[in-house]
């Protein structure tokens, strides 16, 4: 096999984020750009020789040429196997099962999750590491220094791998395995649900779903589970097909970008239950007629329910949440006598206390739940736990949320998203209130008294590692909060994004709009901010 040793020289801007690197397509396109970073990577990566590597992406534009390179720079490194899906499809969340199950080295995903696709939209690159989850900040921190001193990058001199079939292929000392993308995931999903049970819900011809892929990764997974195997209606699954360009829609999960399902969920003749999942199969939304649960509710309303499903029946031993995400799973925590923990905004620090085994589920108010199956958040892993506990409860949606805050109270919660911002203005509205957020402790605002203004950090119980900067602060002396962020999820401008929770422990308040209910927090957040000032704006570009 002939490894060719190519010169170059380094990109600027190559820094990993809290969900690798993410650029537009057309700079991932320029010569030596994507070889550049992969390089870095490897050079991070020690005793690969004969080893695993799992590859796929969600079939966003110039998904195909990037897993060639791919491929062909294993090669070079020396990686004895490389697991790709067929046609170069694997949801986030099957890599990470299908590196635990094989024990690979590690996995690269191809992604920009929940960004827009095409020729001009996203591109993204992530690696993960052997438990299956994204490598850690000291693993993405060489990656970026490698990639401030790169001089060369080694490619093989192979041709392209075949990717439509399934079937084995040799390319030098290289063995090239394109498998099932759904297989081994399906497998995993019915080892924890009772398929059974869901299957005879769905049977009897009563109880009705809608589940949209939005023309992204999660189309063939939720076509083979939920309709081959559980037995929904052909036609329960729609916008099924994965496009690079996700047939010109947005593939984030909410009710600004899921329009199709939402207008179905709120229609005459609605299902009983609607879901939709991202552009990599990590998201999630749930939805029953007329009825929208926040992600931060379907995580304690998981937690507080698991003894309904199979595979958590024998308990959990805590449970964790980013920290903008709010505060209901705390109690349900609370009430099982198990711990809660609050992490910074990605599922990498979860990963630790998965893997030392401190707990069972975790979750983000950024439509993503997960546990200890994987190590990444898991969309239809999501909608199948909602469809075993509805099947095992015998209630609707809307019923089953209810019922929850009769038991626990309800925290009222919203987050508003400015997307597409300049990222100067986004920087500086971020560093002003930095500025300021300490120097309000102890103030009023509005009929609020500061209890608490700071910039979160975290120090993670298991390893130790600290990390600063993750996100301002305000909480109040009656627990209220309110958060702002800027996101790392962008590839060239920035989203801010502004978080508003309080609670109510009195139903007879339990059904008032979080817009209405949060209100006053939402004014104080905004002139704080100057945000509409200082943008133009009218408003948020979602809120959720």
């Amino acid at each position: 096999m002939k490894i060719d040793t190519v010169t170059t020289t380094p990109f600027p801007g190559q820094k990993p984020g809290t969900s690798g690197l993410r650029k537009k397509v057309s700079v991932f396109q320029q010569p030596h750009y994507l070889e550049n970073f992969v390089q870095a990577l490897f050079d991070t990566l020690q005793g690969t020789r004969g080893k695993t590597l799992v590859i796929g992406g969600d079939g966003r534009y110039y998904n195909r040429e990037a897993i060639q390179t791919l491929i062909k720079m294993a090669a070079a490194k020396g990686f004895g196997t490389v697991l790709v899906g067929r046609d170069g499809l694997l949801s986030t969340p099957a890599v990470s099962c299908i590196i635990r199950k094989y024990q690979a080295y590690g996995g690269i995903i191809l992604s920009a999750s929940h960004n827009q696709g095409g020729p001009d939209g996203d591109f993204g690159i992530k690696y993960n590491i052997a438990n299956g989850g994204p490598a850690p900040e000291k693993v993405t921190g060489l990656i970026y220094q490698n990639t401030q001193e790169i001089s060369r990058y080694l490619i093989a001199d192979i041709p392209d791998t075949p990717l439509e079939d399934i079937g084995e292929f040799q390319a030098g000392g290289l063995t090239v395995k394109v498998i099932d993308p759904v297989e081994d995931y399906a497998q995993l999903m019915e080892s924890l649900f009772d398929f059974d049970l869901i299957a005879d819900m769905l049977g009897e011809g009563v109880f009705t779903m809608c589940f949209d892929a939005m023309n992204a990764v999660t189309g063939p997974y939720a076509h083979a589970i939920l309709e081959d195997r559980l037995g929904a209606m052909p036609g329960t699954v729609i916008n099924g097909t994965p496009l690079p360009d996700f047939g010109g829609g947005h593939p984030d999960p909410n009710l600004t970008y899921a329009k199709e399902l939402v207008d179905i969920m709120n229609g005459v003749n609605a299902p009983d239950f609607g879901a939709a999942s991202d552009g990599d199969g990590d998201r999630n939304m749930i939805l029953g007629k007329h009825f929208f649960v926040t992600p931060s509710d379907s995580l304690a309303i998981l937690a507080a329910n698991a003894h309904h499903i199979p595979g958590y029946r024998d308990g959990l031993a805590g449970v964790a949440r980013s920290m903008p995400t709010s505060q209901a799973v705390d109690r349900v925590a609370a009430r099982l006598g198990i711990e809660c923990y609050e992490t910074p905004t990605g599922w990498k620090f979860f990963g630790n206390l998965l893997d030392a085994g401190m707990i069972t589920l975790c979750g983000e108010e950024s439509f993503g739940n997960g546990s200890n199956h994987v190590r990444e958040k898991d969309g239809l892993w999501a909608v199948l736990f909602w469809l075993n506990l509805i099947a095992a409860r015998h209630q609707s949606v809307e019923h089953i949320t209810r019922e929850h805050w009769q038991a626990y109270g309800r925290n009222f919660y919203s987050r508003h998203d400015y997307e597409g911002m300049d990222g100067a203005i986004a920087q500086e509205i971020m560093d002003d209130l930095r500025g300021k957020i300490t120097s309000l402790t102890g103030k009023s605002l509005g009929r609020y008294r500061v209890a608490i203004g700071d910039d979160f950090s975290y120090t993670d119980p298991v390893d130790h590692s600290r990390s600063e900067g993750q996100g301002l602060r305000l909480v109040f002396d009656d627990g209220a909060r309110i958060i702002f962020r800027l996101s790392g999820t962008g590839s060239d401008s920035a989203t801010l994004r502004f978080y508003m929770e309080k609670y109510e422990s009195d139903p007879a308040r339990h059904n008032q709009d979080p817009q209405v209910a949060l209100a006053d927090m939402i004014k104080i957040a905004n002139e704080l901010s100057g945000i509409l000032t200082r943008t133009g704006r009218g408003g948020p570009t979602v809120i959720t």
